[in-house]
């Protein structure tokens, strides 16, 4: 009997404990939460951290309180100048009333992600179909984030008790095909000045050449007519030496001139010579004393 009573008291305690258990609830600080019965709300949010009482057939629905992402689909639009771009954007959104935020979405986070991108992408349509892809490029992309954030903030997102903090685009470039063909002209332009600049330099190459083999032709010709001026004028002061030097002593003159004359007869060059002793090319080879030999009687 007694083992009965503390069998029905152990479960009496476990039933206890486990309803305590479904009773509270704790928040941590970057969560918000309902609590609803049956599918209905019951009370106000719970947005501060803390522990909370409910009854235990109530359920809890969190939400985040930070900051949220979405990363909106690709699409290409048209620019106000007719170019087609490729966009890819994001943004950044924080759930400010989670009460209707429950009721337009049932806490699935895809039917709210479904409708804010599409917000995103036709709001960014709509806004740089008016302007030109310069503009997307440049400082302007700025003001232009900044107006299409407004836009995505608009009446449409009211009912989901959600405010977009940003729009941002994460890239904006020009179709693949569009950029393939850029690239080709770009590249054939390129090419063309490297051509025109390669045949520049070949031009300027060939007249530095011809300018400096033109000096060289001059620079040498005034050479030769100086070398030649200074070979005469050496030629003219030997042969005023020579004058005054056989003026002076013409017997020794012939006598130099005929050393001179067997040095290169007589030079060891091979040339063989027929001559008599008594010619007058031999005439000082029989003086020791540079005066010519007397004839023969």
């Amino acid at each position: 009997m007694n083992s009965a009573k503390l069998i029905v008291a152990g479960v009496v305690l476990a039933v206890l404990a486990l309803l305590v258990q479904m009773s509270f609830f704790v928040i941590d600080p970057t969560k918000q939460a309902l609590v609803t019965a049956f599918g209905a709300v019951k009370g106000k949010p719970r947005s501060e951290p803390g522990l909370y009482f409910k009854w235990p057939w109530e359920d809890v629905v969190r939400m985040e309180k930070r900051l949220l992402h979405i990363e909106a689909e690709e699409f290409e639009l048209i620019a106000g100048d007719q170019k087609r771009l490729v966009v890819d954007a994001f943004a950044r959104y924080r759930i400010e009333d989670p009460l209707k935020y429950y009721q337009a979405t049932s806490n699935v986070e895809a039917i709210f992600r479904g409708q804010l991108g599409n917000l995103i992408n036709g709001n960014i349509r709509r806004e740089l179909g008016t302007v030109p892809l310069q503009a997307v490029l440049s400082e302007r992309r700025g003001q232009l984030m900044t107006d299409i954030t407004d836009m995505v903030r608009g009446p449409a997102l009211r009912e989901y008790g959600v405010r977009v903090v940003d729009v941002r685009i994460k890239r904006a470039e020009l179709p693949r095909e569009n950029s393939e063909a850029v690239f080709n002209r770009m590249r054939t332009q390129r090419e063309q000045e490297a051509r025109q600049l390669r045949a520049e330099g070949d031009e300027e190459s060939q007249r530095i050449k011809a300018g400096a083999d033109r000096e060289r032709i001059v620079l040498l010709s005034e050479a030769r007519r100086k070398a030649e001026t200074l070979r005469g004028e050496g030629d003219a002061q030997a042969i005023k030496i020579y004058a005054e030097a056989f003026g002076r002593d013409p017997q020794f003159f012939a006598f130099y001139r005929s050393m001179e004359a067997y040095r290169q007869a007589l030079g060891g060059s091979g040339t063989t010579m027929v001559l008599t002793p008594e010619g007058d090319f031999f005439r000082f080879f029989g003086s020791t004393g540079g005066h010519p030999a007397a004839a023969p009687k």
